[in-house]
């Protein structure tokens, strides 16, 4: 699939329009569904293997943010064979490990940060900052869509390097 082909198909699946409110209490009069792509496997496969691109020989880890990235980030680790880490929003409260990173991650470690749309950038920055402070090294931010809305901006000020795979004038849309 071509990458035309490839933003054109995640147009189709996950663009919905209407009144929303996304995760940053911004308004916007269109919202990108990751559901909807990230449960095809087809298109899950396709952002795979693009990911896997940035997992170069000096990433030891892929890290995903919950819930929206877990599925992009273990997709990147079967295509690259590499581990993943799953970042929680929050610890669990009162049961098992009440660990903020589950899965083995060794201080040190350098990782490739997945996530699916990025908007103000809030989740990917919690998730930096959290494996930051587990002693991990984030090589970078790669984001399947940036809705070009200020997340580049917010990510490269923790001094992160930021990608993204496609960005909302990629697919012909705009806030």
């Amino acid at each position: 699939m071509t990458d035309t082909q490839l933003a054109d198909a995640l147009k189709l699946a996950a663009y919905l329009e209407g009144d929303f409110t996304l995760r940053s209490g911004k308004k916007s009069r269109y919202y990108l569904d990751k559901y909807l792509f990230e449960t095809k496997p087809e298109l899950l496969r396709e952002l795979a293997t693009r990911f896997a691109a940035f997992a170069t020989d000096r990433i030891d880890r892929i890290a995903g943010a919950e819930l929206g990235a877990v599925a992009l980030a273990a997709a990147t680790s079967l295509e690259t064979g590499k581990p993943f880490v799953i970042v929680r929003n929050a610890k669990k409260a009162g049961y098992g490990t009440g660990k903020l990173i589950e899965g083995a991650l060794e201080t040190g470690d350098r990782i490739l940060l997945v996530e699916d749309i990025a908007t103000s950038g809030g989740q990917a920055l919690e998730a930096i900052q959290t494996l930051r402070n587990a002693g991990a090294i984030v090589d970078r931010l790669v984001v399947t869509i940036d809705r070009q809305e200020g997340a580049r901006q917010s990510i490269e000020a923790l001094d992160c390097p930021f990608e993204s795979l496609f960005t909302s004038a990629d697919l012909g849309i705009g806030s």
